[in-house]
Protein backbone atom coordinates (compact mmCIF):
# COMPACT_ATOMS: atom_id res chain seq x y z
CA UNK A 1 0.00 0.00 0.00
CA UNK A 2 1.34 3.58 -1.10
CA UNK A 3 -0.42 6.77 0.28
CA UNK A 4 0.01 10.44 0.99
CA UNK A 5 -1.08 12.04 3.58
CA UNK A 6 -1.87 16.00 4.24
CA UNK A 7 -2.26 17.22 7.49
CA UNK A 8 -5.01 19.64 6.31
CA UNK A 9 -7.51 21.96 7.74
CA UNK A 10 -10.17 21.72 5.66
CA UNK A 11 -10.81 18.94 2.60
CA UNK A 12 -13.97 17.45 0.81
CA UNK A 13 -14.52 15.37 -1.78
CA UNK A 14 -16.66 16.57 -4.50
CA UNK A 15 -18.69 14.11 -6.72
CA UNK A 16 -21.60 15.31 -9.74
CA UNK A 17 -20.94 18.60 -8.61
CA UNK A 18 -21.65 18.45 -4.97
CA UNK A 19 -20.00 17.64 -2.16
CA UNK A 20 -19.88 14.34 -1.05
CA UNK A 21 -17.73 14.22 2.18
CA UNK A 22 -15.68 16.46 4.09
CA UNK A 23 -13.55 16.99 7.09
CA UNK A 24 -12.09 20.09 8.90
CA UNK A 25 -8.75 19.34 10.82
CA UNK A 26 -7.55 15.97 10.46
CA UNK A 27 -5.61 13.99 7.38
CA UNK A 28 -6.42 13.78 3.72
CA UNK A 29 -5.56 9.98 2.77
CA UNK A 30 -4.90 8.89 -0.92
CA UNK A 31 -4.27 5.66 -0.67
CA UNK A 32 -2.89 3.31 -3.56
CA UNK A 33 -3.54 -0.75 -3.66
CA UNK A 34 -1.52 -3.36 -5.22
CA UNK A 35 -2.23 -7.22 -5.33
CA UNK A 36 0.87 -7.79 -2.88
CA UNK A 37 -0.90 -5.73 -0.06
CA UNK A 38 -2.76 -7.83 2.71
CA UNK A 39 -4.03 -7.14 6.30
CA UNK A 40 -0.58 -6.72 7.99
CA UNK A 41 -0.43 -3.95 5.27
CA UNK A 42 -3.78 -2.45 6.07
CA UNK A 43 -2.81 -2.54 10.19
CA UNK A 44 0.23 -1.47 10.10
CA UNK A 45 -0.30 1.66 7.78
CA UNK A 46 -3.72 2.31 10.19
CA UNK A 47 -1.34 2.41 13.08
CA UNK A 48 1.14 4.75 11.20
CA UNK A 49 -1.25 7.26 10.59
CA UNK A 50 -3.09 7.14 14.07
CA UNK A 51 -0.25 7.50 15.72
CA UNK A 52 2.59 9.84 13.24
CA UNK A 53 3.03 12.63 15.46
CA UNK A 54 2.47 15.64 12.44
CA UNK A 55 0.44 18.30 13.96
CA UNK A 56 1.62 21.11 15.90
CA UNK A 57 2.19 21.07 19.61
CA UNK A 58 1.81 24.26 21.93
CA UNK A 59 5.60 25.27 21.33
CA UNK A 60 5.05 24.64 17.37
CA UNK A 61 6.14 21.48 16.96
CA UNK A 62 5.32 18.69 15.41
CA UNK A 63 4.59 16.47 18.28
CA UNK A 64 0.74 15.87 18.23
CA UNK A 65 -0.74 12.88 16.27
CA UNK A 66 -4.45 13.17 14.64
CA UNK A 67 -6.25 10.95 17.61
CA UNK A 68 -4.72 13.44 19.84
CA UNK A 69 -5.73 16.61 18.27
CA UNK A 70 -9.48 14.44 17.80
CA UNK A 71 -9.08 14.79 14.01
CA UNK A 72 -10.92 13.52 10.96
CA UNK A 73 -9.69 11.61 8.10
CA UNK A 74 -10.94 11.90 4.37
CA UNK A 75 -9.58 8.62 2.69
CA UNK A 76 -9.43 8.29 -0.90
CA UNK A 77 -8.63 5.80 -3.25
CA UNK A 78 -5.92 6.40 -5.78
CA UNK A 79 -4.75 3.82 -7.94
CA UNK A 80 -2.34 6.28 -9.86
CA UNK A 81 -0.16 6.18 -6.75
CA UNK A 82 1.21 3.41 -8.72
CA UNK A 83 2.08 4.82 -11.68
CA UNK A 84 5.10 3.64 -13.71
CA UNK A 85 6.58 6.67 -15.65
CA UNK A 86 9.70 5.74 -16.71
CA UNK A 87 9.33 4.38 -20.34
CA UNK A 88 7.59 6.79 -22.33
CA UNK A 89 5.70 9.55 -21.77
CA UNK A 90 2.12 7.92 -20.78
CA UNK A 91 2.23 5.99 -17.31
CA UNK A 92 1.52 2.11 -16.77
CA UNK A 93 -0.60 1.46 -13.83
CA UNK A 94 -0.17 -2.23 -13.99
CA UNK A 95 1.28 -2.59 -10.38
CA UNK A 96 -1.55 -1.24 -8.99
CA UNK A 97 -4.63 -3.69 -8.20
CA UNK A 98 -7.21 -4.02 -10.17
CA UNK A 99 -11.05 -2.89 -8.80
CA UNK A 100 -11.83 -6.59 -7.88
CA UNK A 101 -9.11 -6.45 -5.63
CA UNK A 102 -8.64 -3.03 -4.77
CA UNK A 103 -12.09 -2.17 -3.44
CA UNK A 104 -12.53 -5.06 -0.51
CA UNK A 105 -9.19 -3.81 0.58
CA UNK A 106 -9.73 -0.01 0.57
CA UNK A 107 -13.16 -1.01 2.33
CA UNK A 108 -11.60 -2.87 5.17
CA UNK A 109 -8.78 -0.10 5.81
CA UNK A 110 -11.35 2.57 5.92
CA UNK A 111 -13.39 0.22 8.31
CA UNK A 112 -9.92 -0.77 10.00
CA UNK A 113 -9.09 3.00 10.51
CA UNK A 114 -12.59 3.74 11.98
CA UNK A 115 -12.26 0.99 14.64
CA UNK A 116 -8.45 1.24 15.52
CA UNK A 117 -8.63 5.13 15.88
CA UNK A 118 -12.26 5.64 16.85
CA UNK A 119 -11.94 8.89 14.96
CA UNK A 120 -14.39 10.04 12.13
CA UNK A 121 -13.19 8.41 8.65
CA UNK A 122 -14.95 10.11 5.76
CA UNK A 123 -14.56 8.26 1.97
CA UNK A 124 -15.37 8.97 -1.99
CA UNK A 125 -16.82 6.68 -3.68
CA UNK A 126 -14.24 4.28 -4.98
CA UNK A 127 -13.97 4.32 -9.05
CA UNK A 128 -15.75 7.40 -9.21
CA UNK A 129 -14.71 10.58 -10.85
CA UNK A 130 -14.09 12.87 -7.87
CA UNK A 131 -12.63 16.69 -7.01
CA UNK A 132 -10.87 16.93 -4.36
CA UNK A 133 -10.42 19.89 -2.58
CA UNK A 134 -8.25 21.00 0.36
CA UNK A 135 -6.19 23.40 2.35
CA UNK A 136 -2.80 21.98 3.25
CA UNK A 137 -2.02 22.84 6.92
CA UNK A 138 2.28 23.71 7.14
CA UNK A 139 1.80 22.45 3.77
CA UNK A 140 2.97 19.07 5.63
CA UNK A 141 2.78 16.10 2.71
CA UNK A 142 4.14 13.16 3.43
CA UNK A 143 4.55 9.50 1.42
CA UNK A 144 4.19 5.94 2.98
CA UNK A 145 5.07 2.63 1.17
CA UNK A 146 4.01 -0.19 3.44
CA UNK A 147 6.56 -2.19 1.55
CA UNK A 148 9.72 0.28 2.48
CA UNK A 149 8.65 0.53 5.99
CA UNK A 150 8.52 -3.16 7.35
Amino acid sequence: MRCIIQRVIQASVIINQEVYSSIHTGLLVLLGIEDQDYQEDIDWLCNKLINLRIFNDADGKMNISVKEKSGEFLVISQFTLYANSHKGNRPSYTKASKPDIAQPLYELFVKTLAVTSGLPVFTGIFGADMKVQLINDGPVTIFIDTKNNF
